[in-house]
């Protein structure tokens, strides 16, 4: 799987779609991969204050399940 990045409103849809689940383990991306999800500020981190609040937001496939 290759790493990609979405907006916060596309993460939303594939968490509604269940394309991503949270389970026990982890995030999973359609049954097939454990990822990270990276928040995508513009800002510089130290003007952060919620960190959950990007714009957007990079998959990371870590391995396959």
């Amino acid at each position: 799987m290759v790493d990609f990045i979405v907006s916060k409103e596309e993460l939303v849809e594939m968490f509604n779609k269940e394309d991503i689940i949270d389970s026990n383990d982890g995030w999973t991306y359609k049954d097939t991969y454990y990822i990270n999800i990276v928040a995508l500020h513009e800002q510089e981190p130290k003007y952060v204050y919620d960190v959950t609040n990007a714009q957007y937001y990079k998959i990371i496939a870590i391995k396959n399940i």
